[in-house]
């Protein structure tokens, strides 16, 4: 079971966070500043994986953007790695090419890609394909509730 999911610029901006354990905000800002020293400071050809306290920690970069995660000790450090190359896909099917700014600009959409990918840590949906679905059904429930809106009420 994933702990967290972080993103963040190579710059140490957080883009996103995602937490899938109850802490409190002083626990989280603290792993948060943990991962992003420990992450960022890392050598490029380094191994993905490292230990940290009682979790392992999975990351990867992708252009300017780390995706970071946090997990329990006997969980699969490929597998954790396949799930963060998975929401990249799906961010890059969404936004076409994702780039910082997307997440940036978009960070509701970004939130929700996640939500119908993972829960609870666990991944809930793995094909590509139903989660594409699910956002554009959510894409045009939204369009139709603005041109609703949008209409005078007489």
């Amino acid at each position: 079971m994933m702990h967290f999911l972080l993103l963040f610029s190579r710059q140490g901006k957080l883009r996103l966070q995602k937490w899938f354990v109850p802490l409190t905000d002083r626990e989280k800002k603290k792993i948060i500043r943990d991962m992003m020293m420990i992450v960022l400071n890392r050598p490029p050809r380094t191994c993905n994986f490292l230990q940290w306290r009682d979790l392992k920690i999975v990351y990867k970069r992708y252009a300017s953007l780390y995706f970071c995660a946090g997990m329990e000790d006997q969980d699969n450090e490929l597998l954790t790695l396949e799930v963060l190359h998975r929401y990249v896909e799906l961010l890059d099917k969404y936004f076409g090419n994702v780039c910082e700014l997307d997440i940036i600009f978009n960070f509701e959409k970004a939130y929700f890609i996640l939500d119908e990918f993972l829960m609870g840590g666990e991944v809930l949906e793995t094909s590509r394909t139903a989660v594409g679905a699910s956002l554009e059904d959510s894409d045009t429930l939204q369009e139709t509730m603005e041109e609703y809106m949008s209409r005078p009420a007489y």
